[in-house]
């Protein structure tokens, strides 16, 4: 990185006097030239052509400076009064001057570049200033120095240009990074450790581009007859068509032979002859100038081409570079524009190309280019998640350290700290790849402005903000457009009366998040870009004349009315390619779903805050607000995005090498289910007539035989029975004879042309508003997966009249099409959404159950990373969440803190607690007392308290107690020597024990514990911070520590079995993931599992969670989310010899993340000694990989040894060590081992890890102080 000392002042700058805001380009720009200077030959690489220009101008201008040239620009006779003030002191370019750079890019003409390469490897040019047109395939011989300004696009990319400096064997390769901003830090950070370190993203190969197969196909069959099995396996041997499934290849041949006739569009014509009986492609005349003309891979952007003036008669001109058509339109011959750093003056404007003459020494208008962002690589994205976690929890010698390792200078460091501190200030976290920020603040108008942090790159952001999009609209009414980034989504919501959303704008179901980004892609600029794009490339948009300018918006409208065409076709080739490329090649759906899919089991956390203004990280992505609404003209019109979603999801699926449904659902679990929507279960039949209606207005129609299946006792008589009351009629319509509810007449009479019987009401026979949408509706609802000519039979309809309903309800989203069953006679199969997904999630809880439990040991390693030990949780929102999972459980007071709230919350304070209680967002209670100076206490988030606290003890009252209560039913809070002279510690403490009185701050317990709060202090963002109350200076009494703050009640007991059940059920999945009988149990859950047991069934029933065998030796009484059990199988017991390092896990005996003494039952120490582990208060268990190692009760007098292996008693002492070391306690005296005496057993195994952990031997035994 730069060093700083070099900077001159901001008001020293050369440049201050023009602009009159701070910047820091000046200041960098002077920085480059000096390194320039300061070398034989440098390359400066920028992410954009603009930039490339912009740079080289100032180069060229500082350079001048520095020489002492005058740079009063010369006037333009075509401009009179001078250059406009837009050119005038902005730093672009200020006239001729000796070249100290010139810009090389794409848009710079190849005869340019050619000179300005050999101007550099001769030495006549010191430096290039060039985008990514020099990081690949040219010698540019010895280069001494690159510099990159902003972070590179990825680190393949970063070591390419850096690369380019000490290019011979043997030489160093030397570069030089320059942040834009301070969010640019981490990702030059990133970039250049993963750049050291040899980790390049992983190469992306186009699968089966369906529009280069067209091109190819006509370019190979435009001289002779071409064999298509033979041209099929050719195909099929090049790397990017390897798993192209014939029906792609087919629907290819199918648009190039003219499958799709259209009046429409006359270009959509056949390219080649297919003679499906020889099985031959032929050319048809004009197939090998198509293919010349039109052929290539490289998109057209309708650029003009810029041409010097010839001058003599006959003289070619010489192609200077390429302007974009949108800046042309901006321009007028006379204008001056800079090009390649040289200034040149419009003398002509055709419809294809700008004619310029040098125009020396004057000021000349900077070119902009559009195009497309690329967006960080997910893999980098991640990368740079993890780093920033690192760098914000390192302690400041290793944040040196570690900054110096990637490159840092002085400077750079500095302003990383401050970045990151700043940001933790402001939202108590950073973005990292486990960690999601949701930040809400107001703008200058008063709306909502809701900012996701999330470093997973655009190919991710993107997407998502698809889907919240759509989410956006469906839920508020919003036609919002979110602005997606590298490093999030910026939301802009009206100011409402209500609260604005949080994480759960941001949470999709991860089986879902891919159909609903399919759903929505195609109607977003993207589609229709790629989808011109991909026509252009099947040549169904060819060049009207070759070497001629096709105009970018001709392009577009002509586009557009192929895709208007191509929406009639549900395989059209180049809609489902369109599609293929914005799901596959430009947005990274895999990792967006792994993305969710973490959420959902909890190993990706979202932390909410709201903040007065925006934090760094979103003031940094609001700068890329305003451009995400600019430049949209490639969106669709409305009724063009249900034509892109028309397609045949079979086909996409097979071209994207998606696993189909077919092979997911189970066909046991579609019969069972479609009995159940059928109510031909046993269960749902028909008990009475009133039972027998509620089947008519729930299934349609049916017919006697129909309804006999469907009825538990006389169905005959309970038909006669509401025949007779005009409840139901009897009717026909495809040669059947139906029973229906008056309900559905008009629907039948509109559809089906079912004539009204007699005596039916007025009321039931009102005109229907889409009656046939309604019935095949209703018909998905209670079926699973049909065919179109099965809903057709079932209404006595034409196959094609089904077929255009069932697909106008599919565009709507009611139905999904697809194949859904293996033995499918008919390849388009359809099923109501809802149905879908309760087919996918039984079937996959079916395939669960299949799958072997995971051991004891893995369920015991899965459940401390559960409840966030060691994990990056932080701040005060870190432990609201530790509270809101371990919420009612009693822990004892001694360990809260030290062992369960520091070891889950990196950077735990005891303020940070206190500010939860003194707000009113937690409350804690008492359990019972242990000893005088110890007790079992519960935390609660207060919305849940009333369903989390223990019922309250009976106390014998005395004056002491009485005149407590007096005070405290009355209501509020007070403080201790309000309660009158009677009251006593004792007494309050008394009524605390019992689960009748709280305090609004821990401070109380810590004094009983005799313990002290540390000095630094929490800091809570999303809160105002209160004022203190103004007190006189006065002398007041000291208050003992034990009874300090205010007093209250606590919140009356929940009382409701079902409700409180609910809750309760809720909380312990949320708590252990896998829900036990012994879990219940040690929780001592009122009603006992029984009860429980029954409330999880039903959650069961509801999706919301699985039973089955997940862990051995548990039982089959197993309830579990199906997140939670994928994420279980993470922990699989490793089955190679090859093993990590072992991991010990230190946890308090009665924290809810030991499994022993609760869902798991204590296993057998090395030898009977008569002690028994238990879950008691102070006692220690130590894991190692998920297996008890050593149980040490309070204070350390014994110790159990469980295993052995004098290499996982070694890990296992360590980790006691460390959490001695940590603070977790003061200290240990290890008195006796396994029953006997330190001094009895010799150097036994344990003894000896002990010892090399750290013990040392004291008269008392073996002892380690913090």
């Amino acid at each position: 990185m730069s060093a700083p000392e070099s900077f001159p002042e901001p008001e020293a700058s050369p440049d201050s006097t023009r602009g009159g805001a701070t910047s820091l380009w000046p200041h960098v720009e002077q920085r480059i030239v000096d390194l320039i200077e300061a070398h034989r030959s440098s390359i400066v690489f920028a992410n954009s052509r603009r930039l490339a220009e912009r740079l080289t101008a100032r180069f060229n201008e500082i350079h001048a400076e520095r020489l002492g040239l005058d740079l009063t620009p010369m006037p333009n006779p075509d401009v009179p009064g001078g250059p406009p003030a837009h050119i005038m002191g902005s730093g672009q370019t200020y006239g001729a001057a000796p070249l100290l750079a010139r810009a090389h890019h794409g848009s710079v003409s190849k005869e340019q570049r050619a000179d300005i390469e050999d101007d550099l490897k001769t030495g006549r040019l010191k430096c290039v200033v060039a985008t990514s047109s020099l990081e690949l395939g040219i010698d540019m011989g010895a280069v001494d120095l690159v510099v990159q300004v902003e972070a590179p696009p990825s680190v393949a990319s970063g070591l390419q240009r850096i690369g380019r400096a000490g290019h011979q064997v043997g030489e160093v390769s030397r570069g030089v990074l320059f942040p834009k901003h301070r969010t640019d830090l981490l990702g030059c950070a990133v970039t250049v450790r993963r750049m050291l370190d040899g980790d390049i993203e992983t190469l992306q190969v186009p699968a089966n581009p369906l529009d280069i197969l067209a091109q190819h196909t006509v370019a190979a069959c435009a001289l002779e007859s071409m064999d298509v099995e033979k041209w099929f396996d050719v195909v099929r041997r090049s790397a990017p068509f390897t798993s192209l499934p014939r029906s792609a290849f087919d629907a290819v041949l199918d648009l190039l032979s003219g499958k799709y006739p259209s009046t429409d569009f006359a270009e959509l014509r056949p390219r080649v002859v297919y003679d499906r009986d020889e099985g031959t492609l032929t050319g048809r005349p004009g197939a090998q100038r198509l293919a010349v003309t039109s052929g290539g891979a490289i998109p057209d952007r309708g650029l003009f081409t810029v041409y010097m003036y010839a001058g003599a008669e006959g003289e070619k001109p010489s192609r200077v570079g390429e302007l974009d058509e949108e800046m042309v339109y901006e321009s007028r011959p006379g204008d001056v524009i800079s090009l390649g750093a040289t200034s040149w003056r419009i003398t002509e404007i055709t419809h294809e190309r700008v004619v310029v003459v040098p125009a020396f020494g004057q000021p000349g208008r900077l070119p902009f280019w559009r195009g497309d962002s690329v967006g960080r690589p997910a893999e980098l994205g991640i990368a740079l998640g993890q780093l920033t976690g690192e760098l914000a929890s390192a302690r400041d010698a290793e944040f040196d350290k570690r900054c110096a390792a990637m490159g840092f200078d002085d400077f750079a460091t500095g302003n990383l700290r401050t970045l990151l501190t700043d940001q933790l200030r402001s939202t108590g976290a950073v973005p990292t790849d486990t960690t999601l920020i949701v930040e809400r603040f107001r703008d200058e108008l008063g709306d909502w402005r809701i900012v996701l942090h999330c470093p997973y790159g655009l190919r991710v952001n993107g997407p998502l903000a698809l889907a919240i999009s759509d989410r956006l609209q469906q839920r508020y009414g919003v036609s919002e457009s979110p602005t997606a980034t590298d490093d999030g989504i910026v939301v802009r919501l009206p100011d409402t009366d209500d609260s604005p959303p949080g994480a759960d704008l941001f949470v999709f179901d991860a089986a879902e998040i891919e159909s609903i980004v399919t759903r929505e892609v195609g109607g977003s600029a993207l589609f229709a870009a790629r989808f011109r794009e991909c026509a252009a490339r099947a040549l169904l948009l060819p060049r009207r004349t070759p070497g001629r300018r096709s105009p970018l918006w001709q392009q577009r409208q002509r586009a557009a009315q192929l895709l208007d065409v191509a929406r009639k076709h549900s395989d059209f080739p180049m809609v489902l390619e369109a599609l293929r490329e914005c799901l596959q090649d430009v947005y990274d759906i895999s990792t967006l779903v792994r993305l969710m899919s973490g959420i959902e089991q909890r190993r990706i956390r979202i932390v909410e805050v709201q903040t007065d203004t925006p934090s760094p990280f979103a003031a940094a992505q609001l700068f890329s607000y305003i451009g995400g609404f600019m430049y949209d003209e490639d969106r669709p019109l409305a009724e063009r995005r249900a034509a892109a979603l028309s397609l045949d999801t079979n086909l996409l699926a097979e071209l994207m090498g998606r696993v189909e449904l077919r092979e997911l659902l189970d066909p046991a679990v579609i019969d069972a289910t479609e009995r159940q929507l059928q109510h031909l279960a046993e269960e749902r039949k028909a008990r009475d007539a009133e039972a027998l209606a509620d089947l008519f207005r729930l299934l349609g129609p049916l017919t006697a035989e129909e309804i006999a299946q469907r009825c538990a006792g006389p169905g005959a008589a309970w038909l006669d029975e509401l025949v007779s009351a005009r409840r139901v009629v009897g009717t026909s319509y495809g040669q059947r004879s139906w029973w229906a509810a008056v309900e559905d007449v008009a629907r039948l009479r509109d559809a089906l042309g079912v004539p009204v019987p007699p005596g039916v009401p007025a009321a039931f026979t009102d005109a229907a508003t889409d009656p046939l949408a309604e019935l095949l509706s209703r018909y998905a609802r209670t079926h699973g997966p049909f065919t179109t000519g099965e809903a057709a039979q079932r209404f006595g309809l034409g196959v094609r009249v089904a077929a255009d309903t069932l697909s106008a309800m599919a565009a709507r989203g009611q139905l999904v099409r697809g194949e859904f069953t293996s033995d499918a006679t008919d390849s388009e199969q359809w099923c109501d959404a809802e149905v879908l997904r309760i087919l996918r999630r039984r079937s996959l809880a079916a395939l669960r159950a299949q799958v072997e439990p995971v051991s004891t040991s893995a369920f015991a390693r899965f459940l401390p990373d559960w409840q966030y030990l060691d994990s990056n949780l932080r701040g005060i929102d870190g432990v609201a969440t530790v509270i809101e999972q371990l919420a009612g459980v009693p822990i004892p007071a001694s360990a809260w803190e030290p062992l369960i709230l520091a070891r889950r919350i990196r950077d735990y304070s005891p303020q940070m607690l206190d500010e939860l209680l003194a707000s009113g967002e937690a409350v804690w209670s008492g359990q019972g007392s242990i000893s005088a100076q110890d007790g079992w206490i519960a935390l609660h988030p207060s919305g849940v308290a009333p369903a989390t606290l223990a019922a309250a003890e009976t106390v014998i009252l005395d004056d002491a107690h009485r005149a407590i209560l007096n005070c405290l039913t009355a209501g509020g809070g007070y403080f201790f020597r309000q309660f009158g002279s009677d009251a006593t510690r004792a007494a309050l403490w008394d009524l605390v024990w019992a689960g009748q009185v709280t305090g609004d701050t821990f401070a109380p317990v810590r004094a009983l514990l005799g313990t002290s709060t540390t000095s630094r202090t929490a800091h809570r963002n999303r809160r105002a911070p209160r004022l203190r109350a103004y007190t006189p200076i006065t002398t007041a009494a000291p208050v003992d520590p034990a009874v300090a703050g205010r007093w209250s009640m606590l919140p009356e007991r929940l009382t409701g079995g079902t409700e409180r059940s609910h809750i309760q059920a809720e909380l312990l999945l949320g708590r252990y993931g896998v829900v036990t009988k012994g879990s219940v149990v040690a929780e001592s859950v009122a009603g006992g599992f029984a009860w429980l047991y029954k409330v999880l069934s039903t959650f069961e029933d509801n999706g919301r969670c699985r039973r089955g065998y997940f862990v051995e030796s548990l039982g089959g009484a197993q309830f579990a989310s199906p997140a939670t059990v994928d994420r279980l199988r993470e922990y699989l017991d490793p089955v190679d010899d090859a093993r990590k390092p072992y991991r010990a896990t230190v946890l308090a005996a009665t924290d809810p993340a030991n499994p022993y003494g609760a869902a798991l039952v204590w296993p057998r120490a090395t030898s009977e000694s008569g002690h028994r582990p238990g879950r008691k208060a102070g006692a220690l268990a130590v894991l190692v990989d998920g297996d008890l190692a050593l149980y040490i009760e309070r204070g350390g007098k014994s110790l159990l040894s469980f295993v052995i292996d004098p290499t996982v008693l070694h890990a296992a002492a360590l980790g006691t060590m460390e959490l001695v070391r940590d603070g977790g306690l003061d200290g240990l005296v290890i008195e006796r081992i396994d029953g006997r005496s330190v001094f009895d057993i010799g150097d036994s195994a344990v003894v000896a890890a002990l010892m090399e952990a750290g013990f040392a031997r004291t008269p008392r035994g073996l002892r380690i102080r913090r």
